[in-house]
């Protein structure tokens, strides 16, 4: 992928304050009758992607759907090569080469630049086996620019790249190896592919690469690359949402039309391959439980028993009542998680089970039940029940697909992949046809086929990390055969390069069409609030409730977020399994969690399906059992939970900072929503039905909707669900969001992380406002300029410049109640740990400090540009949710997305410096340092500021 997401989780979790408050007992609401779903082919009707298609004479397709909804255009290209076209000494060349396709070519300097100026949606690439596809999503006017910029590093690109660009992508890629590699398990990946394939497959090594050949891609590696894939015969371009046929056939043939055809793209022999006998590995890793994979190569996507062994692997693992699940985490309780799927490819699969060991339990006790397991689903099958509900969720799934009409998963993929993998746009439809059309013997039967062949099983254990990443991912014969020698840098001949091409305008954006709201009020006084949208047949909705992480109290720290993981593990009428079945019976999902200042159970419903989803989500609310043996696996789980977040670098400094910045007194100063060990495990079912009680109460409550009902409909259902829940006696308890925090200071908290390959830096400092005031966009658009966005300063700098991080970002937590936080973080090549913290410090203040103030296309990039971008923030139901339960938690008008064109016009270069110099200046922050000491403490020590090394078990 080119563009990058920082794992670190910003939401800083508290603990539940002791009180002597005692609420009355809760009204239980009367168990709902068994839930009645619509048929499994009714809903398979309901996804329907209309496309139309044309051909240019160089030979690329154009697939059109058209979707008026909103004024944007999804456009999606698709080029039919990746890393399995790569030659030996090439590993990672394909995805090297999609991220130089986004720095510039021949007309366009900048590929990003007036892409954002126009209101697109961030841009996106990204590479695997088969396909490299690159992505955007841009209002209806700026469609012929998008078109004019895919032509042109389409058709001229070569004449923009040079050595410098190269060389600062090379190092951007390596750090994307580096952090993922830096992970818990992070090397497993390459183990199995290494395990399952011979040297030289062309699904052997990984899309990433070996560090060696990626120092080898030189200039010449660029052309040869670009000749013989990237011409217009080899790509299928999707364009998707408010265009039509007759308006985009004149516009690409002018754009694309006189690029001239190229060679096919060289498929090589990809054979499916069967171990000659079963194979074990075990290694040792920086990890806190050990995890056993169980993993086969399997048949392509086209195979005909892919659609059987897809469901059919979802049944053993997938599902959330999986026979994994069941056997080995409710049941048995053997693991703390497990999972198992079909990863599929054009030529082959990977057909995984996974399994996290419970902390004490005999690992070959565990792994010889995963095999038993296993072994009883391929010799019995499913159920027809388990299969109905594995393909209810993966319709219901497509069915929110059909939300987004560009980006990674949005139409345009579904069409593209379509006709790349498949010959045919359509075929995601005949897949759900025949998904649904399946029978428990042809999945057991195809089962039974591809698992009962030898097997490659990976046992990764805690201990001392003694395998290196960067010697992982290539070819394979490493060992016996010389590394390609580093790019020589030689000089090449300069490209010839055609007439200049002229930027084409970007047509007026029309207003904002954010859907109205309605508003109405429960018999019990809970607030509703409904806006209608009928894109697609579902319902998104959130009950929540004013109590969050910051409802515990730092030395209770996860106390909140346990009860809520709780309330779907079973109820006074319903067990876990039922809850599970339900659910995958419905095609609804329900999901209950905390941020930093609200409890919240969120659900994803089918229309057709929304009154029983209702019934469910009600019980789940307010009933919950607490059942001791539930209360004591999930406690296990979450204990599990805290020891891979204090093993893995992102989690680490964000479980640091909480305490640090605004210490034990105040709310937000715990370590996250996970919390901490010594709070979870005195926990009892009692003690989490009063914290239940206390906070999850309708006078504590509002209800959110949108989606595809109307008020008439969703009011008499909800009073049925929720209106006769009454509320306790006493008041909600108040969270103290004003209490103190300590003063700031600068300072280096160091936390020691042997073997890493990279520093996880994370720099913050409490701001004196709270996320309630009102008029702070101009600082939300400041912090866009420094640290948030693709474009910003810091990842400009960091990333395209330096190629020391593959992203870097900043935030100032603008959706919390309470203080706001200035952040920065970013994981960093372990050399470059010093002189990261000393750049980014040097960018922020050069803003703060006036000495380099917002500039002219900066400003109309976060204004203009943001206006016309304000369709893309809106696309789907649960864009939509999240903008309005923001404006509830915030005290912001419910109209205030409208309200946005208006206020960014108003903000000018002057107010955004203002801000910038009020509130973003590097002065005393907290820089938390998550790597090897080893490696970086002289570098550290460069910077004359006060150190303090703490260690990850701390918090």
């Amino acid at each position: 992928m080119r563009r990058f997401t920082v794992p670190v989780s910003l939401s800083l979790s508290l603990a539940l304050a002791a009180c002597a408050y005692q609420p009355a007992p809760m009204a239980v609401a009367p168990p709902a009758a068994e839930a009645t779903a619509a048929p499994l082919s009714q809903l398979v009707s309901q996804v329907d992607i209309p496309y139309e298609s044309f051909t240019l004479n160089n030979g690329l397709t154009v697939l059109v759907h058209t979707d008026r909804k909103s004024p944007i255009v999804g456009v999606t290209t698709y080029y039919r090569v990746g890393s399995k076209h790569e030659p030996r000494g090439s590993t990672g060349f394909a995805h090297l080469f999609e991220h130089l396709m986004f720095g510039g070519s021949e007309n366009v300097e900048n590929f990003d630049i007036p892409l954002e100026a126009a209101g697109s949606a961030p841009t996106n690439g990204s590479t695997w086996y088969d396909r490299t596809n690159y992505v955007e999503t841009v209002p209806t006017g700026a469609l012929d620019l998008a078109l004019f910029m895919e032509s042109d590093r389409m058709g001229h690109l070569l004449g923009a790249v040079t050595q410098d660009k190269l060389d600062k992508q090379r190092g951007v890629v390596q750090n994307e190896k580096r952090q993922g590699d830096n992970q818990p398990y992070g090397l497993a990946e390459y183990k199995i592919a290494d395990a399952l394939y011979p040297i030289g497959h062309p699904y052997r090594h990984a899309t990433i690469g070996s560090m060696a050949d990626l120092d080898a891609a030189s200039l010449t590696d660029v052309r040869t690359w670009f000749t013989d894939n990237y011409a217009p015969n080899n790509v299928v371009l999707a364009l998707t949402g408010d265009i039509d046929v007759a308006t985009a056939r004149p516009m690409v043939e002018k754009w694309f039309g006189d690029i001239p055809r190229g060679p096919e793209v060289v498929q090589p022999e990809a054979p499916i391959v069967t171990l000659a006998a079963p194979v074990r590995e075990e290694m040792t890793d920086q990890v806190p439980v050990t995890r056993i994979y169980k993993v086969w190569s399997g048949p392509g996507l086209n195979h005909e028993q892919a659609a059987e062994l897809d469901m059919g692997m979802s049944v053993l693992g997938g599902l959330s009542s999986s026979r994994l699940d069941n056997v080995l985490v409710r049941d048995e309780q053997l693991a703390v998680s497990v999972s198992a799927y079909m990863l599929p490819f054009e030529n082959t699969s990977y057909l995984q089970a996974t399994m996290d060991v419970k902390p004490g339990v005999d690992v070959a006790v565990a792994e010889k039940r995963l095999d038993e397991v296993i072994a009883g689903l391929m010799a019995e099958g499913p159920t027809e029940d388990e299969l109905a509900r594995a393909a209810t969720q993966r319709v219901s799934s497509q069915i929110g697909q059909l939300e987004a009409v560009g980006g990674m998963d949005g139409k345009g993929a579904i069409l593209a992949e379509g006709l790349l993998y498949s010959g045919d746009p359509a075929t995601y439809k005949e897949d759900l046809v025949e998904i649904a059309a399946l029978n428990p013997a042809e999945v057991q039967a195809a089962l039974a086929t591809w698992l009962s062949r030898p097997a490659y099983t990976l046992v990764v254990k805690p201990g001392e990390r003694t395998e290196d990443g960067a010697q992982m991912g290539g070819w394979g014969d490493e060992g016996t055969v010389p590394p390609p020698a580093p790019d020589a840098k030689a000089p090449v001949p300069a490209i010839e390069q055609g007439p200049p091409r002229a930027y084409p305008p970007v047509a007026p954006v029309g207003e904002l069409v954010f859907p109205s709201v309605e508003t109405a009020t429960l018999s019990n006084g809970i607030p509703v609030t409904l806006a209608r949208r009928t894109s697609i047949p579902k319902v998104s909705m959130a009950i929540t409730f004013n109590a969050g992480d910051a409802a515990d109290g730092a030395a209770n720290a996860g106390t909140q977020s346990l009860m809520m993981s709780l309330l779907d593990e079973g109820t006074e009428t319903r067990s876990t399994l039922d809850i599970a079945t339900e659910q995958e019976r419905l095609g609804a999902s329900i999901n209950a969690g905390t941020t930093m200042d609200v409890s919240a159970v969120y659900m994803t419903a089918l229309t057709a399906n929304l009154l029983p989803s209702l019934d469910l989500m009600a019980d789940i609310v307010r009933n919950p059992a607490f059942d001791e043996a539930e209360v004591a696996r999930v406690k296990g789980q979450r204990l599990a939970a805290i020891a891979q977040q204090q093993a893995t670098p992102g989690s680490i400094a964000s479980r640091a900072i909480g305490p640090l910045i605004y210490g034990n007194d105040h709310p937000y100063g715990s370590v996250g929503s996970a919390g901490l060990a010594s709070a979870i495990e005195p926990l009892t079912p009692a003690a989490l039905e009063t914290l239940h009680d206390t906070w999850l109460r309708p006078d504590n409550a509002a209800i959110t909707v949108v989606g595809d009902v109307t008020m008439a409909q969703l009011k008499p259902a909800l009073e049925a669900a929720f209106g006769n829940w009454a509320a306790p006696t006493g008041a909600v308890p108040a969270k103290a969001l004003d209490a103190p925090v300590p003063e700031a200071e600068s300072r280096i908290v160091v936390i020691d992380r042997p073997n890493s390959p990279q520093s996880y830096l994370l720099l913050a400092r409490v701001l004196p406002l709270d996320g309630t005031q009102q008029d702070m966009e101009a600082l939300n658009i400041a912090n866009e300029v420094v640290g948030s966005g693709f474009l910003s300063r810091l990842n400009s700098d960091l990333r395209e410049d330096k190629g020391w991080t593959y992203g870097v970002s900043s935030s100032v937590s603008a959706g919390n109640a309470g203080p706001r936080t200035f952040f920065v973080f970013t994981p960093v090549q372990t050399d470059r740990t010093a002189d990261s913290i000393e750049l980014i410090l040097r960018r922020v203040g050069e803003f703060s400090d006036g000495s380099r103030g917002v500039d002219d296309v900066e400003l109309q990039r976060v204004t203009d540009g943001n206006i016309r971008g304000l369709p893309n923030s809106f696309e789907t139901n649960g864009q939509v949710l999240s903008a309005l339960l923001a404006n509830q938690r915030l005290g912001r008008p419910a109209d205030y997305q409208k309200q946005l064109p208006t206020i960014y016009r108003g903000i000018d270069a002057a107010a955004i410096d203002g801000a910038a110099a009020e509130y973003l200046s590097p002065d005393d922050l907290t820089i938390i340092v998550v790597g090897d000491r080893s490696k970086i403490d002289d570098q550290l020590k460069t910077l004359d500021m006060p150190i303090e090394y703490r260690e990850a078990s701390e918090f």
